[in-house]
């Protein structure tokens, strides 16, 4: 795997479509915060002492970030407004391999609030979609075709985000002939059931559907199935979601990560580490999972590299993907 990937020569990946201005309010006792808002309820006042940080977010803007980190050659195709716009021109203009397609528009926000729940962090995003909704066909123009016509892979993000998402998927991946398509759906929670329909009309041009647990659940629900639990469980229920969507599904959890065509089945467990952030580590596990899919490594593999990645990036305090450096430093280790 380490050879492959070191050796590898990464063609070039368009990412759609959005782009959002995030802050992440980190709260570490829930009860507490609870109560300190309504102690203010009535009055209004500041609550202190709430860790917050800004970043550049969009489920497709951090693919395309982590993926630039890795050193593969990105095209972003998204939505924003001139201060927008500047903030992503900062964000990628350390990297000679990366090109923003940035259409007028009003760019989405989202603030993130991280809890603890148990051992583990969960996040409760509120967004303000922006000119993310209605995101079609008609805002690919040529030049945007024609990065399109030169990809190597073309993943469409946060589709449940975006009312034109099918039709966006439909027509990019048909520009996108010889390259790889992966579609990341997002919370699919509000439309399942239209997700369920719009598989039938992407799937023949999709290579990998990429979901987490949660969207596992909701998928699985729609076609009858039952609810993933542990490993095998999981393995035999997310066999029956591919063949019945007669699509490849890579599916990470916070225990591992699962590849399947409907008859093979692959599993990589997660890194045991303790995680200082949750929020974009999807997103890092899909770009890092293009790569492995441009290395050509084998399912296994790829899984094992995306996990490392995944793990790098939840214990950085920074909120940073790791480099190919640093994350092939990590799985020799």
């Amino acid at each position: 795997m380490l050879e492959k990937l070191s050796s590898a020569k990464l063609g070039p990946v368009v990412v759609l479509n959005d782009f959002f201005l995030d802050r992440i309010i980190s709260v570490s006792d829930i009860g507490n915060f609870y109560n300190q808002i309504m102690e203010k309820i009535n009055f209004g006042g500041s609550i202190r002492g709430i860790n917050q940080k800004d970043l550049k977010g969009g489920n497709a803007t951090n693919v395309a970030y982590a993926l630039a980190r890795l050193g593969c050659p990105i095209s972003l195709v998204t939505v924003s407004d001139k201060a927008g716009s500047v903030l992503l021109k900062e964000t990628f203009s350390k990297f000679k391999k990366a090109s923003l397609y940035v259409i007028d528009g009003k760019p989405g926000r989202t603030t993130a609030l991280e809890f603890q729940n148990g051992n583990s962090i969960v996040n409760i995003m509120l967004s303000d979609l922006g000119g993310n909704e209605n995101f079609g066909p008609e805002k690919i123009g040529k030049k945007e075709q024609d990065a399109l016509a030169k990809a190597s892979a073309v993943i469409v993000a946060n589709w449940a985000s975006n009312k034109k998402g099918t039709d966006l998927a439909k027509f990019v991946f048909e520009k996108s002939k010889n390259a790889i398509h992966l579609l990341d759906p997002a919370d699919i929670q509000t439309r399942a059931k239209e997700f369920k329909e719009a598989l039938g009309k992407i799937g023949p041009s999709l290579d990998s559907l990429c979901i987490n647990e949660n969207e596992c659940n909701m998928l699985l629900a729609q076609h009858g199935l039952g609810k993933i639990s542990g490993t095998e469980e999981t393995k035999k229920l997310v066999m029956d979601l591919a063949t019945k969507s007669s699509i490849s599904i890579d599916l990470h959890t916070a225990n591992g990560s699962y590849w399947t065509d409907g008859k093979k089945i692959e599993f990589a467990k997660s890194f045991p580490v303790d995680p200082v952030l949750v929020t974009g580590a999807g997103d890092v596990w899909d770009a890092t999972n293009i790569v492995g899919y441009l290395a050509k490594l084998d399912p296994n593999e790829r899984l094992l590299f995306a996990n490392s990645a995944a793990a790098l990036y939840i214990t950085n305090k920074d909120g940073i993907p790791p480099t190919m450096d640093e994350a092939l430093s990590f799985a020799r280790n």
